[in-house]
């Protein structure tokens, strides 16, 4: 099993050496498409819709860098990918960068050889047991069946919180949240884990949401973030300060709704205006027009517009601000200087 894990992560690795070469912001223009791996279906966070159209908090920051790139938010192929196959997706070229439910992590970024530009959503791993169970803390679960995505970071911390509480626990392997919802609600297991907003994602699509329950432990930390493959910097920095250009943007209060005039001409505070491109030259700097930002920016909104519209406390996944809140709010959300 070792000796499988280990080969699988050079053929990641090789796979990513090899396609970083190409240059991705170059085939990404010529292309006239960003190919962005999203996962097989969260509501929230990406999934289509009965349209087809893909929608979520990870799908607009695919929108975001095909507007900045080329200027227009539609100009996307979404890939769908499982905990297993997106990183080869993502190392063999298939996609031109992830924006999914992934967790960054030492490995991933030195062994797999891919970068992480940011972090989107900061997130715990946790547990979803039916009311029915009678169950008011993870430590209680001894002896229970537990899906779990298989391929994932939450497959290890699981068997790292059993361990350490000195509990046991039967694996429900699965590879995509549908099925794992499929399974949980077929009674397949007792417990389903993932992150914490997956659950409040997955629960919010039950017929009965109150007829279950997301026990108090947190057991992990799980920075959620875009990324690309390692050794191709100049499309690093076009994902990385796309996402950096919709968090100033909420910290400096553009906003989709008076970003058009806020960009007309160049006003009182510089770093606005150079972020929106009426003045200095950053868009040269990326390779990209001068208006990059305002175009990802009029994608969907700023950051905070983009998480109160797929995920907060007024849709039906209904999660706060928490951690992900700006840093003059207390939160861990910051972008460096646009400078």
């Amino acid at each position: 099993m070792k000796k499988t894990v280990f080969l699988g992560a050079l053929t990641v690795a090789g796979l990513a050496a090899g396609a970083a070469a190409a240059g991705t912001l170059d085939d990404v223009k010529a292309r006239g498409k960003l190919n962005c791996g999203v996962t097989t279906g969260l509501v929230g966070f990406a999934a289509p819709d009965a349209n087809g159209e893909w929608n979520g908090f990870d799908v607009a920051v695919c929108r975001a860098v095909a507007a900045a790139v080329l200027g227009d938010p539609k100009a996307v192929e979404f890939v769908p990918t499982t905990g297993k196959t997106r990183f080869t997706a993502l190392a063999s070229g298939e996609v031109d960068m992830l924006a999914r439910n992934t967790t960054w992590t030492f490995s991933r970024d030195v062994d797999l050889k891919f970068t992480f530009v940011g972090v989107n959503y900061y997130d715990g791993q946790g547990f979803m047991v039916s009311k029915d169970l009678g169950v008011g803390s993870a430590k209680e679960l001894d002896g229970s069946t537990v899906c779990i995505q298989t391929g994932t970071t939450t497959e290890l911390n699981l068997a790292d919180f059993f361990r350490s509480n000195n509990i046991s626990y039967e694996p429900v392997p699965i590879e995509t949240n549908a099925e794992a919802q499929q399974q949980y609600l077929a009674g397949a297991c007792d417990v389903y884990t993932t992150d914490a907003s997956g659950l409040a994602a997955t629960r919010a699509t039950f017929e009965n949401p109150g007829d279950h329950v997301v026990l108090p432990e947190i057991i992990s930390k799980e920075p959620l973030g875009p990324l690309v493959r390692h050794g191709d910097d100049e499309w690093g920095d076009v994902v990385r300060w796309t996402l950096n250009a919709l968090v100033a943007a909420e910290e400096l209060g553009i906003t989709s709704a008076n970003i058009g005039d806020m960009s007309a001409s160049a006003g009182p505070n510089p770093e606005i205006n150079r972020l929106l491109g009426t003045e200095g030259n950053l868009g040269e700097m990326l390779g990209l027009s001068a208006d990059w930002a305002k175009n990802a920016v009029m994608a969907g909104g700023n950051y905070g517009e983009v998480f109160e519209k797929n995920i907060g406390e007024a849709t039906p996944i209904g999660l706060s601000r928490g951690l992900n809140a700006q840093w003059t709010d207390g939160g861990l959300i910051y972008a460096p200087p646009f400078r």
